[in-house]
């Protein structure tokens, strides 16, 4: 069984998945970024962004860094 993400930001084909971890020092949060496309009839993920995808890429990654400080605030 695989773990899910916390919390999932999409905008687009982008996509950043919040990750929460467990440490003796507390909880700890990684993200990670991807762009979702098509390929036939089957969706698929790539880490790899163009120049268009950049804005929305930034966009998507400060709101998963503003999600995480709400979230350690609660």
């Amino acid at each position: 069984m695989s773990k899910k993400p916390v919390h999932e930001i999409r905008l687009g084909r982008i996509k950043a998945a919040v990750w929460e971890n467990e440490t003796q020092n507390g909880t700890r949060h990684n993200v990670t970024l991807s762009r979702l496309y098509k390929d036939g009839e089957n969706w698929k993920d790539s880490s790899s962004f163009g120049r268009d995808d950049l804005p929305l890429v930034a966009k998507v990654a400060d709101l998963a860094h503003s999600w995480i400080f709400q979230d350690s605030r609660e």
